[in-house]
């Protein structure tokens, strides 16, 4: 009998029998790789175990532990899941169920419009339980469109992809290829899969939601499914113990709850008020911004709301991003446009005078407002709103510049991050598109390797992204690490060789001659509002000091220690603390709970002793309590916390 050999990912060779398959390789290299293994990679492309090798391919073998792995975990669950509500609700048609990070979901039509409630999940979970235990294999197969619009003639969404004949769903124009488990449950799918149900288990169905087919408001409204799945019971328990702990943070519930701000529904999705307490702590984030700008060398601006639309066709945005902005209002010269991004005004300023090389770099600063349209179903409190205001920076400088004022970027993002807080950090640079870019190879080319140079100067490791710049520049994002270990995206450094040529930028360098500028776009926090979102879910709610609204709530023991807590009050607010006084109109205990339950960092209370001996009890929030602290020394500490931005 002959023999192949194909090259494993250390580099080593292995010699297996003719029409051997991955999963045989698996299995002649180790029991415990075989019991692991879910899918394969041959040559570059995932393929399911029962795939047979060919001599001198590349191989290896992919584990329930890997990204790819649990991926494939996933995107099994979900057509196990399929399989359950078909099962349980006859006549109901699927639409997609694709893997998503740390899940999965489907979308379903149900006849008559009934709806999956949550309490229903329980008997979709009992059913998918029963298909896993059953060990069903997933049998991949190929087919023709027509023969494929045959096979799904009573599902329209699957005959509906399939016409589409979409490279991002089936494999392309002629076969279409699909995935059978049981007694004849099939799905439309490129795969790969794992070899049965059986390797299935460790999920739990999580929520139902409405999703509008292909994302589009003026197509039917299906009915979502979301579920997680993991590799191990171990895994599925942690990762449901950090959603419990994430719903504890929900900015939005904890945003009620502080009296921070709302989203009434008089003013349409995704549209905010800010409360007075939620107002104060936005303003201490803005004066920061400001006092660190105007230290790191920034000038500040301020740019209209709106347009003409002459603007947006200069910078492109109405070529590039009309999508995304609102429609036109007509006035008397013309049309005018909500701004979706203040850089094209920045411009403006940048033009307004004759720039010399010994100006540059000019660094503009502004806290503008804009807008941007986003789908209702996407909109998502303050993560993701149609009116926000960013911390906005345009940077404008000679290419010989460029990667210096990048290091000094990543310096001041990273320092004004830890001021918040945050202590952990993700570096991605994003590169290239060739088929969604303007300007040369060589541009692109010296603009992605300043990036590089500045990562790499800062000592900063970092990933590429490759393909996933914006059409006018590579850029670097910084992603944070939340308490409970969550990641945000939150600032970006942003190449941009196309606006300054559409804007006929320009600068006299050294030589006297007119040179164009380099644009670079930072906007730190993002946007003040889905910063102070995080914000809310990294402290759950329990701002430090420095940030909170109110810093010190003081309570009298009884009515007869109420002219004692007012003076302590006078003296806390000379010190420029911000106080809150809670009248002796309830029980000590009550009012202590019902101020503990506003996650104020400081509770005093004052009683006869602390009247006599010119003292007050301090109950900080998750310490222990003092008695008898001398005024002046709460005030000394409190201070010294509040520099350390504590």
């Amino acid at each position: 009998m002959s023999e192949i050999t194909v090259t494993l990912p250390d580099g080593s060779l292995r010699t297996l029998e003719n029409g051997a398959t991955l999963a045989e390789l698996a299995s002649d290299i180790g029991p415990g790789l075989a019991k692991a293994a879910v899918i394969g990679e041959v040559n570059g492309i995932e393929v399911d175990l029962d795939t047979t090798l060919t001599d001198g391919s590349i191989v290896s073998i992919i584990t329930d532990t890997s990204d790819q792995g649990l991926e494939t975990l996933r995107h099994s669950t979900a057509h196990v899941l399929a399989q359950a509500v078909l099962d349980i609700y006859p006549g109901a048609t699927f639409a997609i169920g694709p893997p998503i990070e740390n899940g999965f979901y489907y979308d379903f039509s149900i006849p008559n419009n009934e709806a999956i409630k949550e309490e229903n999940l329980a008997l979709i979970e009992e059913r998918m339980s029963e298909i896993i235990t059953a060990d069903q294999a997933f049998k991949r197969g190929e087919t023709s469109v027509e023969e494929a619009l045959s096979m799904f003639s009573d599902h329209p969404y699957k005959c509906e992809i399939i016409e589409a004949a979409d490279a991002s769903e089936v494999q392309d124009n002629e076969v279409i290829s699909f995935y059978q488990n049981g007694d004849g449950f099939i799905d439309l799918c490129r795969g790969p899969h794992v070899p049965s149900t059986g390797k299935l288990g460790h999920f739990k169905l999580m929520s139902v939601a409405g999703a509008y087919w292909r994302g589009d408001e003026k197509k039917p409204m299906l009915q979502r499914i979301y579920g997680t799945a993991w590799a191990t019971k171990k895994q599925l328990k942690e990762h449901i113990k950090r959603l419990e702990e994430a719903a504890k943070r929900d900015h939005r519930k904890l945003a009620n709850e502080l009296d921070l701000l709302s989203f009434p529904s008089e003013l349409g999705g995704g549209l905010a008020v800010w409360h007075p307490k939620g107002s104060q702590v936005r303003k201490l984030m803005e004066d920061f911004s400001r006092q660190r700008h105007e230290s790191g060398g920034y000038e500040f601006v301020y740019t209209p709301h709106l347009a003409n639309a002459d603007l947006f066709r200069t910078s492109g945005h109405l070529d590039f991003y009309s999508e995304g902005m609102y429609p036109p209002m007509e006035m008397d010269n013309g049309e005018y446009y909500l701004k979706p991004m203040n850089c094209p005004m920045h411009c403006l300023i940048f033009r307004s005078g004759t720039k010399s090389y010994r100006d540059l770099p000019v660094r503009l600063f502004e806290l503008g407002t804009v807008y941007r349209y986003e789908r209702a179903g996407t909109l998502h409190g303050l993560m993701r709103i149609r009116g926000f205001t960013q911390d906005d920076a345009h940077i404008f400088t000679t290419e010989e510049g460029l990667a210096h004022e990048i290091g000094n970027l990543l310096e001041f993002v990273v320092s004004v991050l830890q001021d918040f807080g945050f202590e952990e950090f993700t570096f991605n640079l994003s590169t290239r598109n060739p088929e969604k870019s303007v300007g040369s190879d060589e541009i692109w080319e010296h603009a992605t390797k300043a990036l590089e140079k500045a990562l790499d100067t800062q000592g900063l490791s970092f990933s590429v992204k490759e393909g996933d710049a914006a059409f006018y520049g590579p850029k670097i994002d910084i992603d944070v690490a939340d308490a409970i270990g969550r990641s945000w995206q939150l600032s970006t450094i942003q190449l941009d060789f196309n606006l300054p040529e559409r804007f006929n930028l320009r600068y006299i360098n050294s030589s006297g001659d007119r040179k164009r500028p380099v644009m670079i776009h930072r906007a730190l926090m993002g946007s003040i509002e889905r910063f102070f979102g995080v914000l809310i879910e990294h402290y759950a709610g329990a701002f430090p000091s420095w940030l909170a609204p109110v810093q010190v709530s003081v309570l009298p023991v009884a009515e007869e220690h109420e002219e004692y807590a007012k003076e302590i009050i006078d003296k806390l607010e000379i010190e420029n603390f911000r106080v809150q006084y809670v009248r002796a109109d309830n029980s000590l205990g009550k009012r202590i709970r019902d101020v503990k339950t506003q996650k104020i960092p400081y509770v005093l209370v004052v009683g006869g002793e602390d009247v006599k001996d010119q003292t007050v009890g301090v109950n900080p929030r998750g310490g222990d309590v003092a008695r008898g602290v001398p005024v002046s020394e709460f005030v000394k500490e409190l201070k010294a916390e509040i520099s350390r931005k504590l």
